[in-house]
């Protein structure tokens, strides 16, 4: 049965790192999902936040793999239930006067800003769980979307790792 999975990667904060797990990805045929990564409050150490699909054998063979990594510190899949998974989209609608009031009461329910607006056009913001994030644009595909950036899963487990 296949799946998504969140796996995150803790990696030595040097050039070169992203491409050699993104390479290794390729190499072996998996499928990136999505992926972000950031900055820690260890300079010397980065997050790689990869989502992907596979059943459990896959999601095993792309974890053992991963963790064989000379630049790998850690790396584990994040359970939804523990963990704050978050994305962050930016959707710009076609916007004339008489559907800007419409957009802006979608935008309220979400509780997504409007951090743009032009005579023709404005840019809407949204931060929050992928669930949330697909919701929105069921509704708001209601209306002309012009472009639309979605940065992809960044995540934390919650509490404190014994």
């Amino acid at each position: 049965m296949t799946k998504k999975e969140v796996l995150s990667v803790l990696v030595d904060n040097h050039s070169g790192v992203l491409a050699r797990v993104a390479s290794l990805f390729g190499r072996r045929g998996y499928n990136i999902d999505s992926l972000t990564v950031s900055a820690t409050n260890d300079p010397d150490i980065s997050r790689i936040t990869i989502v992907v699909s596979g059943d459990e054998a896959v999601i095993n063979q792309i974890i053992s793999q991963t963790r064989k990594l000379e630049e790998t510190r850690d790396i584990f899949a994040l359970n939804d239930c523990r963990s704050l998974l978050r994305e962050l989209l930016l959707v710009k609608l076609s916007a004339n006067e008489s559907k800007r009031s419409a957009i802006r009461e979608v935008a309220e329910v979400y509780g997504a800003t409007i951090v743009d607006l032009s005579v023709d056009s404005m840019i809407v913001e949204l931060t929050g769980a992928p669930s949330k994030i697909d919701a929105f644009l069921g509704v708001i595909g209601e209306y002309d979307i012009v472009e639309m950036c979605r940065t992809g899963i960044t995540a934390l487990e919650r509490g404190i790792k014994k």
